[in-house]
């Protein structure tokens, strides 16, 4: 594999880290409200075990009680309980040196309503024995220590809280939304890549048709994926989830750099034939014995310009989803536009690896980590301190306001891995149509079943409430439909074999029938 090729399979690993739609996780919202009228209401995240005692499904049926604020105790001794007592407060305390449920039984048996325990580090469920927990009688739950400052900063000391949990609706618009991206991105990017081989083969009489295809072979076999460099590639995947999952703090900021250079550089590469038919700017600057054009220096430097913008302001999440799909649609077009898959084989090995890649990263990985959350599902969610997010994703805000959005997951998420793996099968139909003068019927059929995919994935998200391996869907759609559809037209060898026949003249005739041959031989 070139070096071209090398980077192209850094950065394709990197994408495809992420193939969940949405992350999902037990949370609930704390509502606090000021005794002093004139500060207002706050809402805060937290997140509590549904085994242990349930929060009310709605404010109507919550209680409101007084909350006294202790993060001066960890609350694991009888002595740090105050003299004037906790008896029905929600009480807030600090975590560490004893577990939850000591916590809890003391808080309990001092008849306070309900216990948050603040935390430095990032909130997940409280865990502990299931005999335990049955004695529960309160609400536990973690809340961030930042937000506890906060919210004493901006309502004072004097706070009632109500603590309640609403059901994340089944549906949210938002998905029909990324269903649009997704699709969309798919069939202009397949049908892109058809173009571009079209686009790059010329009539040539027979003596020198063979040497114009050895040529291009030439040209393309560094951005191809062949079976032995997909099953290195997966390997390579799997060990780089797993030094994120460890590591994350530090790999998510060049994870970061590696996806604004290559954004800039897929910019460009998507704006640069519309920029050629601009017919100004065309004069030329002499430069160490290479002449640059002034308009695709000037567009170099503004998609620079555009990948540098969303780097210093990617934590803006009111806006910058917007600039940050726009780079990620760019960077999955620009990866179906070059990397090509040289036949269906190698297209059968790099799908079903990366579904069992995808299945055990979500849903076998929770039985060796230590608090039995998905690999996969930790990874996207961020699991370091920073705040930092993977930029490998697809973003559409949430359109419905639910408990996701207070919770910091106010969006739809879907990984660029789930729109260029199968589209590079997609990508494969279109040229395989285009080669063999099959009027778009393989490209057409597979675009379909994708779609078809991403709609089974979003039902199954509705239908369990669980993050979901989006290719665990769409890798059967789009592999069966394609084999079927060959097997039919009974060009299954041919569809096969993939870059054993010769390349396409520029009529779109198809090849001479003594040509046919080479399409079974090699």
């Amino acid at each position: 594999m070139g070096r071209g090729s090398g980077w192209r399979g850094v950065a394709l690993g990197l994408l495809l880290l992420l193939g969940v739609c949405q992350v999902w996780a037990k949370e609930g919202i704390l509502r606090a409200v000021s005794n002093d009228s004139s500060r207002g209401v706050k809402q805060f995240c937290v997140m509590y075990n549904s085994k242990w005692m349930p929060f009310p499904k709605s404010l109507d049926n919550a209680t409101e009680f007084q909350l006294k604020i202790l993060t001066s105790t960890k609350l694991c001794n009888w002595t740090d309980v105050p003299a004037e007592g906790i008896k029905d407060k929600l009480l807030v305390v600090m975590r560490g040196d004893c577990t939850f449920i000591r916590k809890a039984q003391i808080a309990q048996m001092n008849f306070a309503k309900a216990l948050l325990v603040a935390t430095v580090d990032r909130i997940f469920p409280p865990s502990g024995n299931q005999s335990d927990f049955e004695q529960l009688t309160i609400p536990v739950a973690l809340i961030s220590y930042d937000d506890v400052l906060f919210m004493q900063k901006t309502l004072g000391d004097h706070i009632s809280a109500t603590l309640y949990s609403p059901p994340v609706p089944n549906l949210d618009y938002s998905i029909l939304v990324i269903f649009l991206v997704a699709v969309g991105t798919v069939a202009f990017g397949s049908y892109w890549s058809g173009m571009e081989e079209y686009g790059s083969t010329s009539y040539s009489p027979s003596d020198s048709r063979l040497q114009t295809h050895e040529e291009n072979k030439t040209k393309e076999s560094a951005a191809t994926l062949t079976p032995i460099t997909v099953v290195i590639f997966v390997i390579i995947c799997s060990a780089m989830i797993v030094l994120l999952y460890f590591f994350y703090k530090w790999l998510v900021y060049l994870v970061i750099g590696i996806f604004a250079l290559a954004a800039a550089v897929s910019l460009y590469n998507c704006l640069v034939a519309l920029v050629k038919r601009i017919p100004y700017w065309k004069c030329k600057l002499p430069c160490d014995k290479i002449n640059i054009e002034v308009r695709l220096l000037l567009l170099a430097l503004i998609c620079t310009a555009v990948s540098a913008t969303w780097v210093a302001f990617r934590n803006e999440d009111r806006w910058v989803w917007i600039l940050h799909d726009c780079l990620g649609v760019a960077f999955c077009l620009n990866f179906m536009k070059t990397l090509k898959m040289p036949h269906f084989k190698s297209c059968v090995i790099l799908l079903v690896l990366l579904l069992i890649y995808d299945v055990f990263f979500v849903f076998i990985s929770p039985f060796f980590t230590k608090n039995h959350e998905s690999i996969m599902v930790e990874v996207a969610a961020g699991s370091g301190s920073t705040g930092e997010k993977l930029p490998v994703v697809i973003r559409v805000p949430r359109l419905v306001t639910s408990v996701a959005t207070i919770c910091g997951m106010p969006f739809s998420l879907l990984g660029f891995g789930d729109i260029i793996v199968p589209g590079l099968l997609v990508a494969y139909c279109r040229r395989f149509d285009l080669q063999t003068n099959t009027f778009n019927i393989y490209f057409i059929l597979c675009t379909i079943a994708y779609a078809v995919g991403m709609i089974l994935t979003f039902i199954a998200l509705i239908l369990t409430s669980m993050a979901q391996p989006a290719l665990l869907y769409l890798v059967p759609c789009t592999l069966i439909t394609c084999a079927v559809t060959a097997w039919s037209r009974k060009e299954m060898k041919m569809f096969w074999a993939g870059n054993g026949y010769e390349v396409l003249d520029v009529t779109s005739e198809p090849l001479l029938q003594d040509d046919e041959s080479s399409w079974y031989n090699e």
